[in-house]
């Protein structure tokens, strides 16, 4: 135990190079009230504030899972997206930057799987329509908004005359449009250019059910 330390403190301490060895990211107040079975998060707050002020630790307060141990290499950093719905929902999808809905959920994600982009959101996966791209029933999927996409991306769809949304391998064929599942019980669906509104592009999946 390093000199001047509580136990309580020392755990903390431990907890987050243990966190940060596993995961390479930085783990949460939360995180820390559970891996430490801690009684509050003010606790948590307070033995942190401590350590920071010894010079064993550095936070951002304004940035979730912000904390960094000296001398130890650069981490990922971490993000927060909504979660704006599931992808099967019979509304379009309200893509930011427009208002978000009451009640979102949120997830934290790394910059690896947003890939650099700030306005990502995500949606729940309903079905198994795109089980072999390795995105099941359950599963997250991290967007792009946009309206726009080139022949083999994965994107939200949004259909109007079907008035549903859905996640597909996108391609233009002649004068329609082949939303191609990648589940081989499944046959493609085809439709007009104008029946469909692109809203989003998948950047990446959090497997939540295999």
């Amino acid at each position: 135990m390093a000199d001047g330390l509580s136990e309580k403190q020392q755990r903390i301490l431990d907890y987050v190079q243990e966190f940060l060895d596993e995961h390479d990211y930085p783990p949460s107040i939360r995180d820390i009230q559970q891996g430490c079975e801690i009684s509050s998060t003010s606790v948590v707050d307070y033995n942190l504030k401590r350590l920071e002020e010894r010079g064993l630790l550095r936070r951002d307060r304004e940035i979730s899972r912000a904390i960094q141990l000296p001398g130890a290499q650069s981490r990922r950093r971490v993000l927060t997206v909504p979660v704006l719905g599931k992808i099967a929902a019979g509304l379009p999808i309200p893509t930011p930057p427009e208002v978000l809905p009451e009640g979102y959920d949120e997830i934290e994600v790394t910059d690896e799987q947003v890939k650099g982009r700030t306005n990502a959101f995500a949606l729940r996966v309903e079905g198994t329509s795109m089980i072999d791209a390795l995105i099941n029933d359950g599963d997250i999927v991290i967007l792009e908004p946009t309206q726009s996409c080139d022949d083999g991306d994965v994107v939200a769809v949004w259909l109007k005359a079907e008035n549903e949304t859905t996640l597909k391998k996108f391609f233009h064929e002649g004068d329609r449009i082949r939303l191609q599942p990648m589940n081989t019980t499944m046959q493609a669906f085809y439709t007009s250019p104008d029946n469909i509104e692109v809203q989003g592009k998948v950047l990446s999946a959090i497997r939540q059910s295999w």
